[in-house]
């Protein structure tokens, strides 16, 4: 297969799996990037490493797992931070002409804004900008509820962004995914033919709180919404620290009328990313740039929205943790995959299609990737400090995930995608848990861990 000359990293916050290709209120909701699959290798079993913003990302773009690499929870000053080469560097060091636009939540030292990448553009700089311009982008009182959370053994009075619905009175040009658009559009009008160049364009929707600019405020009908089954059920068996957990708190006594004005609002924004995504896609078409460049789409994690009776992030069922992937190498070929693959394999694939060596990263090149055997990871450690534990091992069939109070969760993927019934304290299924769990020991012990295993 050709190898790439260039790179077009787009990835979305909060963004459920399902969100590609499907229908809702008799449209689209990602007519482009559903005509980028066209053109793709589309994997529908993509997992994340961690259910939360900056462990996932981090681990996403140094290829390092988050227990080896420190980053476990939402460390927003570096403080776990460690120095290690993420595949921006690796381009840039190899002659690549490479761009971050947009949300900068990877932790690295130094930091990514302190690398000399030929373009930076993040979210304080959109802060500012807005400030400057009397706009006002930061959450209010009314955007966010107040919860009990674990941090370091203790439960503490914190907030999060809630599921209330709220309209962006300003300009459509003032929207801060517009902006980061208008900057990695720029980056792109400066590219040529005669030059590699690699562009990260990191969007902020659709994470909450739930603002949203016309015409995306109305595209979609709450009331002509179809909602999954599981919203506002908690599945058979529960483990006893999920109705404890963030996401279980910011569901808390809401009907599913409601929820069906936060899936619109929610699909609105999902959208508007698509919209902006499809024009990074046509201005690569425009300049005759599309066929020698690599195009990769994926979120960090996903979004519970009602679903398992949740709001938000931070466990381990589907809706948080499946996330979208989408791969354009130059051949164009499409395919459909249904093979367990992780963000940690993103990095080496990039890198071996492009032909660049790297050093022992544990993923893999899933271009053309098979192995029905496979088992991958995922964990969470709390946030914004060590707290709530959960650690999870998915395979083609199963998802194993074990909690703080060493409790249990074994779900049939197959029979039961919603994740409705856990199997762990069946009899019949004793000796897949003991066996998950040797795996999910055997891991995370191996990538330094700090969690006690028994």
């Amino acid at each position: 297969m050709e190898k790439a000359q260039n790179i077009l990293f787009m990835m979305t916050d909060h963004q459920r799996f399902d969100t590609i290709g499907m229908v809702q209120c008799g449209r689209e909701v990602t007519p482009n990037l559903n005509k980028l699959v066209k053109d793709a290798r589309v994997y529908n079993r993509a997992y994340t490493t961690c259910p939360l913003c900056v462990p996932a990302r981090t681990a996403l773009a140094t290829g390092v797992y988050p227990t080896e690499n420190h980053v476990v929870f939402n460390d927003w000053k570096g403080v776990t931070a460690s120095k290690i080469p993420t595949i921006h560097t690796i381009l840039r060091d190899n002659g690549f002409k490479v761009g971050h636009v947009g949300v900068d939540h990877i932790r690295i030292k130094p930091f990514l804004k302190e690398q000399n990448l030929a373009f930076f553009s993040n979210q304080d700089d959109y802060t500012l900008w807005a400030k400057e311009n009397n706009i006002m982008s930061e959450r209010n009182s009314d955007e966010v509820t107040s919860v009990k959370e674990e941090i370091e053994h203790k439960l503490v009075d914190k907030v999060y962004s809630n599921h209330k619905v709220i309209k962006w009175e300003n300009d459509y040009g003032s929207f801060k995914d517009v902006y980061f658009y208008n900057d990695a559009m720029q980056f792109l009008e400066s590219c040529n033919s005669k030059e590699k160049f690699a562009l990260f364009t990191y969007f902020w929707a659709p994470h909450p709180p739930l603002k949203v600019p016309e015409p995306y405020y109305s595209m979609y009908d709450p009331q002509k919404i179809e909602l999954p089954k599981n919203i506002n059920l908690p599945c058979q068996n529960e483990p006893s620290a999920r109705r404890k957990g963030v996401p279980a708190q910011l569901a808390e006594n809401i009907s599913e009328t409601e929820w069906k004005k936060v899936w619109a609002a929610y699909l609105g924004l999902v959208t508007l990313a698509d919209e902006l995504m499809g024009k990074l896609i046509e201005k690569l078409k425009e300049k005759g740039l599309y066929d020698k460049t690599m195009i990769v789409f994926t979120a960090d994690h996903g979004e519970a929205l009602g679903q398992h009776k949740m709001y938000q992030k931070m466990e381990m069922y589907e809706n948080a943790i499946h996330i979208p992937l989408i791969m354009k190498m130059p051949d164009n070929k499409h395919s459909i995959s249904s093979q367990v693959v992780s963000h940690l394999d993103i990095v080496p694939t990039i890198l071996e299609n492009l032909g660049i060596k790297h050093n022992n990263l544990e993923g893999v090149n899933i271009v053309d990737f098979t192995d029905n055997n496979r088992t991958v990871y995922s964990q969470y450690s709390g946030n914004p400090s060590y707290g709530t534990i959960r650690r999870a091992a998915i395979t083609k069939k199963y998802k194993y995930v074990i909690d703080s109070n060493y409790e249990n969760e074994l779900f049939d993927l197959e029979y039961d995608p919603y994740e409705m019934e856990n199997l762990a304290n069946k009899a019949e299924y004793m000796t897949v848990v003991d066996n998950l769990y040797q795996r999910c020991k055997e891991y995370h012990i191996k990538h330094n861990d700090f969690f006690k295993w028994k």
